[in-house]
């Protein structure tokens, strides 16, 4: 089938890859020039472990390809994908400026049938806002259909995400639509995916729905883990004892700094306007966006109690993104942290694998920056563990202790056995458990 898909972003680079490795012919449309040409030479804008291999193999067979000229795709493709941003606007609703921009450029370009599809996360209602933008902006009639079919790509696990999904969700009103659907994903169909057809607002609603659970789980753990801390309890056993409960599971009951990301703190704020709009306050989800926001304030007083007299202090902070096996820092915990930790007087020292380029982009000159585990921990009166990649778990202890000039871990993910650190003569704070001092 030929496919294009708008926007090379996060979403809709995996999605392009993705679906050329299904067998189809794909165009990747995007804008930005730099982009295209580093897309078009296999070099890939964004870290996404599997991304530039899946990305280079479809390259090397021509099922995809990139162009920035959005008309001859649109006259090419029977399928069109919307994957363009849709940011926060000030009041958290979803900005839409993109994808109706989009909309209005397919409708310019369009001949014959389409189904144009949204796959970028939007508000309810938003297929029905596009399906009459593009008719009115029609240069002649002709047939078409506006489809919903939101992604649940993960950061750093995308493109396993989308080889082996949960489920496929199709909002649409058309019987000729769903089937150009299932033959789209014919491949997931005979591997017995959960294919769910509904209307179009439904389907825009389970995106937000299911994400709004997720962050749920995180700031729900995140303030047993404080209430741990205050009776003497233990957090990752109650994780454990709640987790073997199968009506709950364990994931998403890791405490941490807060969840940060391009999804959980956009599409909670957008589902509580969208509720707010229809008369229908979603006041759980309001209450889990505050606690939230509250819990990534108590990492940064939880990291200067440790320090004792925080300012002149120096503290390496390990982990920039707001995740493992991502370069993204929209929303990262560590930049609350840091922000309130430079605010304190403490000169800050950031490490990561994947993010530092985004983190100068971030932080500027305001912290130093280093390639180096080890390095950025010399003379440093504190760690602070904020992204739970593995080369942090897997460090030389000793070593690490010895360029430290006070061995102190404030430990944000819980990634160190408390035993490991007393041993190797470390004073420990972790989450929702007593301090090693």
């Amino acid at each position: 089938m030929d496919v294009a898909v708008i926007g090379c972003g996060y979403v809709g680079l995996v999605t392009a890859a993705g679906l050329a490795d299904l067998g189809h012919s794909v165009i990747g449309i995007d804008k930005d020039p730099r982009k295209i040409n580093k897309l078009k030479a296999g070099i890939i804008p964004i870290y996404e472990p599997g991304l530039a291999e899946l990305v280079q193999r479809n390259l090397v067979t021509g099922r995809l390809t990139f162009t920035e000229s959005i008309r001859p795709a649109v006259e090419r493709s029977v399928v069109l994908f919307i994957t363009v941003g849709t940011p926060s606007n000030y009041d958290g609703t979803a900005d839409l400026t993109q994808v109706e921009a989009v909309a209005r450029e397919i409708a310019a370009a369009m001949t014959s049938y389409k189904v144009i599809i949204n796959k970028s996360t939007v508000p309810v209602g938003t297929a029905r806002r596009v399906k009459e933008l593009i008719k009115k902006h029609l240069p002649a009639p002709v047939a078409f259909d506006v489809v919903s079919n939101p992604e649940f790509l993960r950061e750093g696990s995308a493109v396993h995400d989308f080889i082996y999904p949960d489920r496929i969700v199709i909002g649409a009103e058309s019987v000729k639509a769903v089937a150009l659907m299932k033959e789209l994903y014919s491949g997931f169909l005979k591997k017995k995916v959960p294919f769910i057809v509904t209307n179009p607002e439904t389907s825009e609603l389970i995106k937000y729905a299911a994400n709004a659970f997720l962050a749920n789980k995180i700031a729900f753990i995140n303030e047993l883990a404080n209430l741990c801390e205050a009776i003497g309890g233990d957090i990752e056993t109650v994780a454990l004892g709640m987790g073997l409960d199968h009506r709950i599971g364990p994931h998403f009951l890791k405490a941490g700094p807060g969840y940060g990301g391009s999804c959980f703190p956009k599409d909670t704020w957008a589902l509580i306007q969208i509720g707010a709009s229809y008369g229908s306050p979603l006041t759980i989800t309001k209450a889990v966006v505050e606690a939230n926001e509250n819990h990534k304030r108590r990492m940064a007083l939880k990291i200067k109690d440790a320090l004792g007299s925080p300012a002149g202090k120096t503290v390496a902070v390990l982990g920039l993104a707001f995740k493992a096996q991502t370069d993204d820092l929209r929303e990262s915990p560590a930049i609350p942290i840091i922000e309130e930790l430079i605010a304190s007087g403490v000169s800050v020292r950031g490490h990561d694998p994947a993010a530092l380029t985004e983190a100068k982009k971030a932080f500027a000159d305001t912290i130093t920056y280093y390639e180096d585990i080890y390095e950025a921990a010399r003379g440093a009166d504190a760690i602070v563990i904020a992204t739970e990649w593995e080369i942090y778990r897997q460090v030389d202890l000793p070593r690490l202790k010895s360029v430290m000039k006070d061995p102190v871990i404030i430990d944000l993910r819980n990634i160190y056995r408390p035993d490991e650190l007393s041993t190797a003569g470390f004073r420990y704070t972790r989450i929702g458990q007593k301090d090693i001092r």
